[in-house]
């Protein structure tokens, strides 16, 4: 098979129903139950075939660890430590979730 130009490859798929778009994307971030996949500076490229869209995202990135903490661990240290919902929230992030050494952290000041 000959090798096709650019221009004639859309051409093609454009008689096909496909349409090819190209996102100028700063960031993307891929969200799971315990990581975030950060994308910077990804090459971004929407794909529409029989009226379905799908994305392709390349370039390099990185994985980092993701920190849920539940509403019921924040009152809890809120109503133990006698703090603000920020200051127990900012004690949990500090701690990675543990609640007890959010409280002691909280209650040395």
């Amino acid at each position: 098979m000959m090798p096709m130009n650019p221009k004639q490859m859309k051409k093609m798929m454009k008689q096909m129903g496909i349409e090819m778009d190209e996102i100028e994307a700063e960031e993307v971030i891929i969200i799971t139950k315990g990581e975030e996949w950060v994308f910077k500076n990804p090459s971004v490229v929407r794909v529409t075939a029989k009226g379905v869209e799908t994305f392709q995202i390349s370039g390099g990135y990185e994985v980092r660890e993701r920190l849920v903490i539940s509403e019921d661990d924040v009152r809890l240290v809120m109503e133990e430590a006698g703090v603000s919902e920020d200051e127990a929230r900012k004690a949990l992030e500090d701690a990675k979730g543990d609640i007890a050494e959010a409280l002691l952290k909280l209650t040395e000041e």
